[in-house]
């Protein structure tokens, strides 16, 4: 039987190394850039690699820990399910109970209630995360063997701490997962997005003028780090959804210098402050988007204690372009979290969120469809549900599609849609890490309605499939003669109805790549494609991940698709000034060439060449 409850990170350790899932590396790495050049490879190898365990870091004491969730197997032993859809089964069973009408139904819900009360945290008997206790001069961050992850960073990130704040109103607690950024031996920054809870209960801080105290918890056993990435209803605590997940109370303890309970099983608790009308400098850092998130200010977290356990892990996430481990966290949240969404929208048969729009920037959903217009009802309501409405893209598909399978599923957008009715553009909020939009945190969304028509609704226009198609060679020698900026060509190998070609378009910050969609859309050679979308002249057009990548994330629905009788242009460029486009656009994630020279020539020493085959 799966194991449900790890007391701590130690055991979930344990088990990945008896399950094979773990890699102990004994060779020393630094923390600086090398253990995330490592991570990266095993991430991006087939099926996650393996966890990895760096047991001698050159700038500290302490080992390191990461890509433990990073596999379908490694996220549900996390969670101590077969099946990510076992936890969901269990979250539908408590969302569906109806008041008992007799005796038998009490007696029969009995087990539930009594399920409840193990949900909710408790008071520790001891508190290991507090066997070492340091306070005054004795914090010293540095000691810590934080991660600077990738070269443009701002500097050494935690990027795996469980932030834990409380309302000064209601006095309801918050564990969120928001990034550190190392200043000196005792400060940090407080990456608390405006949409988060820890940034709306800093807000009653820096009204009331008061100091917030924080904790931050590093090295919790693995449900209670997934509940603090979990997107819960605001209020909601936590460490509740942790206890579901294990079966099992978190126990807390109170820190030592602030007025907070902390998971007594972490191995780390950064103690302190926020000062509320203090703000620095954060940034950049290499986010889960494959782009750097820029600099900006935010808050300052002032440590007043460190306490850890004696013999301590410490554990990182890398993230960066997809697949990372992020990805698998992100998998959890879209099974476990779908009963909650069929709860306000029982119409929705299934979603999913493609890695390749780095979980905020495409949903695809499966609808019962029922009447005419009833995705289009749908893509509103989710654009006005919680965290669903920072999605930029929605696209809705009928209730039998098989969204396991993105093949068909793209297959199955690209014969349905009619671009003239089907594909809805609006503005909304975004999140904080689109760089697309001409402006931050608003700008344009587009729902497509790739269901079939009922017979109520006027039917979509007859498309033959063309099976016989031009090389690539001829198609860019078409697409030329619109523009000489054109420099490569690709017809994606799908048969279907709204045929796609895609472009390299040389841009020198003069033109806009879309001053070629008229002549495109004129040319009687192209006539037979539906779609255009044009990329950077140095992107691998036939790198399927890769344009989808870019697709999903660097466009701007209102500014960037241009539709003209039932064809659209779509621009995946990088934008700039001469596309109206006046914000910093951030840089793609790339590590030093000479990290990656130096660890692929270590890969036998480090025992990694499974990862570089």
């Amino acid at each position: 039987m799966m194991k449900t409850a790890y007391r701590n990170l130690g055991e979930f350790v344990e088990a990945l190394e008896r399950a094979g899932e773990l890699l102990r590396i004994k060779a020393p790495v630094s923390r600086d850039l090398e253990i995330t050049q490592i991570t990266d490879l095993a991430s991006k190898s087939p099926g996650g690699g393996k966890a990895l365990l760096f047991e001698k870091v050159v700038e500290s004491p302490f080992p390191v820990l990461t890509n433990a969730f990073g596999s379908p197997k490694r996220i549900c032993m996390a969670l101590g399910v077969p099946d990510l859809e076992a936890l969901a089964a269990r979250l539908r069973r408590f969302i569906e109970m109806e008041p008992p009408k007799s005796l038998g139904d009490a007696l029969r819900l009995l087990p539930l209630g009594l399920d409840l009360l193990r949900f909710f945290p408790r008071k520790a008997r001891k508190a290991p995360c507090q066997e070492v206790v340091l306070t005054g001069s004795q914090i010293d961050l540095d000691r810590l063997p934080i991660l600077k992850c990738w070269p443009l960073d701002g500097g050494p990130f935690v990027t795996l701490p469980v932030v834990i704040t409380k309302s000064l109103k209601t006095g309801k607690r918050n564990a969120g997962m928001y990034r550190l950024q190392v200043y000196d031996r005792t400060t940090t920054g407080m990456h608390w997005h405006i949409h988060k809870d820890g940034s709306h209960y800093f807000q009653e801080y820096r009204k009331a003028g008061k100091r917030m105290p924080v904790a931050v918890a590093i090295g919790t056993d693995p449900a209670t780090t997934y509940a603090a990435t979990a997107p819960l209803p605001r209020g909601v605590d936590e460490m509740i959804l942790s206890g579901f997940i294990r079966r099992a109370p978190v126990p807390m303890t109170r820190a030592v210098t602030v007025d907070l309970d902390v998971p007594a099983e972490a191995e780390f608790i950064l103690e302190g402050y926020v000062d509320p009308e203090e703000l620095r400098v954060e940034g950049p850092f290499g986010d889960h988007t494959g782009y750097y998130s820029l600099a900006d200010l935010y808050p300052v977290f002032h440590l007043t204690a460190v306490t850890h356990r004696r013999n301590p892990i410490y554990p990182a996430t890398i993230v960066g372009r997809p697949p990372m481990e992020d990805c698998y966290l992100a998998k959890a949240t879209e099974r476990i979290f779908l009963p909650l969404l069929q709860a306000v929208l029982p119409e929705i048969r299934d979603y999913w969120l493609p890695w390749e729009g780095v979980f905020h920037n495409i949903t695809v959903i499966a609808l019962e469809k029922e009447y005419p217009g009833h995705a289009r009802k749908v893509m509103s309501a989710l654009w006005g549900q919680g965290q669903m409405s920072f999605c930029k893209a929605l696209a809705v598909v009928d209730a039998d599609a098989d969204l396991s399978r993105p093949r068909a599923i793209l297959e199955t957008v690209l014969n349905h849609l009619d671009p003239d009715r089907d594909v809805y553009i609006t503005e909304g909020v975004l999140d904080v890490l689109d760089h697309s939009a001409p402006e931050p945190l608003f700008g344009g969304k587009v729902g497509l309605d790739a269901t079939r028509r009922l017979p109520s609704e006027a039917p979509r226009p007859e498309r033959p499939i063309r099976t016989q198609w031009p090389g690539d060679g001829a198609l860019l020698e078409h697409a030329r003669r619109v523009s000489e900026r054109i420099t490569d060509a690709h017809r994606p190998d799908l048969a279907v109805r709204n045929p796609l070609l895609l472009l390299s378009f040389r841009k020198d910050g003069t033109t806009p790549a879309p001053s070629a969609a008229p002549g495109l859309l004129a040319s009687d050679a192209l006539k037979d494609f539906s779609i255009f979308v044009f990329y950077d002249h140095d992107i691998d057009l036939r790198d399927g991940s890769l344009v989808l990548w870019k697709l999903f994330n660097n466009v701007d629905p209102k500014r960037d698709i241009i539709r003209e009788r039932g064809r659209m242009v779509v621009d995946a460029t990088k934008k700039g000034p001469e596309d109206g486009h006046l914000r910093l656009w951030p840089d793609d994630i790339v590590m030093d060439p000479q990290v990656v020279e130096r660890v692929a020539r270590r890969a036998k020493e480090l025992g990694i060449e499974e990862f570089l085959r």
